[in-house]
């Protein structure tokens, strides 16, 4: 089957719309308890953390005088600085046509679906159309955490398209616009200073290249908007909370070590199990991958982003390894495409399906916040 240019990007998007959608509806009409699942709704997608950390914030901002009389969730309310303002703003403006909760998954919904088509517009760059799209249509899905991410109330989708359209601004020179999508990821997650530390780290490389500190200037000036961002974020903390330094004020929040691989010291908070073994494979595949993009693209974004995420993550001690590092899952895409595209990986992967939406709804299931009074949320 041949699509057209624009029809490409017009069935990226109604697969990523149908997909959600019938994984929704799984829930609404509580199809896992067919199968061994305990009874769910369509409110056991609305509870999935952190979502309803973020419709708290929607309806109160960081406001404790607001947040402690209206809501009940157990963490304590210096926790909330903990979730940048980006996803909650959308979430309000969404709210002005529906209620809380699904403004919070239409939200998610079209991130998800700009996610996609900038996805493709990303592979595009380093190969053929066909094998762009396969892979724009692959990432929908796989892996499976970050197909989780889509469907619940979640910034990742947010995050990492306004990182990838930062970075094919980039590529293609338009140096402000990077910058302003640099900007823009800043708002939905912390780690988007990586994105910050890795266009430090290309300047400093051409300034010692070029010896020519005015042409640095001239192309990373712009980027000055992303440490902006942040302080902004934190003024906006300081009215509302009364601290400047909230988002260090808020608890048990902060993962990163000064030494790698202490996620698997399972006596540590968030990690408390001993079952860790798939976060070992998971950072194999990281750290092969972005072995393969050093070797071919040298001082590049392409490599030098994700090989700054991926050494990150190895400092955190957290045991949902697979979402911190979800940032870096199309660049691991780029990096392993020979084999992505094949045939009989496609093949794969078909049969694999079922497992990702079993596993799936597990998750979903399994994580949900306690709340025993929805109307404060709508």
């Amino acid at each position: 089957m041949h699509f057209t240019k624009f029809s490409k990007y017009y069935v990226l998007a109604l697969i990523t719309l149908t997909s959600t959608l019938l994984f929704w509806f799984i829930f609404y009409k509580n199809i896992p308890s067919k199968i061994g699942f305990p009874n769910v709704t369509l409110e056991t997608v609305f509870a999935n953390y952190d979502g309803p950390n973020y419709m708290v914030i929607s309806k109160c901002g960081y406001d404790k005088n607001c947040i402690g009389p209206n809501f009940s969730l157990p963490q304590p309310l210096e926790y909330y600085p903990a979730h940048l303002p980006g996803f909650p703003l959308l979430i309000s403006a969404l709210n002005l046509f529906t209620t809380g909760p699904k403004a919070m998954l239409f939200s998610s919904l079209l991130g998800s679906i700009i996610l996609s088509l900038v996805s493709f517009e990303f592979f595009k760059m380093f190969m053929k159309e066909s094998k762009a799209f396969w892979l724009a249509a692959l990432l929908i899905f796989f892996p499976a955490r970050l197909f989780v991410l889509r469907q619940i109330g979640a910034p990742e989708s947010w995050f990492i398209f306004s990182t990838l359209a930062s970075i094919i601004y980039f590529k293609n020179k338009k140096y402000f616009l990077a910058a302003v999508f640099a900007a823009m990821s800043q708002l939905f997650k912390s780690p988007g200073i990586l994105l910050l530390i890795s266009y430090g780290i290309l300047a400093i490389y051409e300034l010692i290249k070029t010896k020519n500190l005015a042409q640095v200037l001239k192309k990373y000036w712009a980027f000055v908007l992303m440490p902006l961002t942040v302080l902004g974020i934190f003024y906006f903390y300081k009215l509302e909370t009364g601290d400047f330094w909230a988002y260090f004020h808020s608890g048990d929040n902060f993962h990163l070590n000064k030494l790698p691989y202490l996620v698997f010291i399972s006596t540590k908070s968030w990690i408390n199990t001993i079952w860790l073994e798939d976060v070992v494979y998971i950072y194999l595949l990281a750290l092969y991958g972005v072995y393969r993009l050093i070797k071919k693209y040298k001082f590049d974004i392409i490599a030098v982003y994700p090989v700054v995420f991926t050494f990150a993550t190895l400092l955190v001690a957290h045991r949902d390894i697979s979402r911190y590092i979800a940032p870096v899952y199309p660049f691991l895409f780029l990096a392993y495409k020979n084999p992505l595209t094949k045939t009989y990986f496609k093949v794969v992967f078909l049969l694999l399906l079922p497992a990702i939406i079993l596993y799936a709804i597990n998750f979903v299931v399994g994580n949900v916040a306690p709340i025993a009074n929805w109307a404060p949320y709508l």
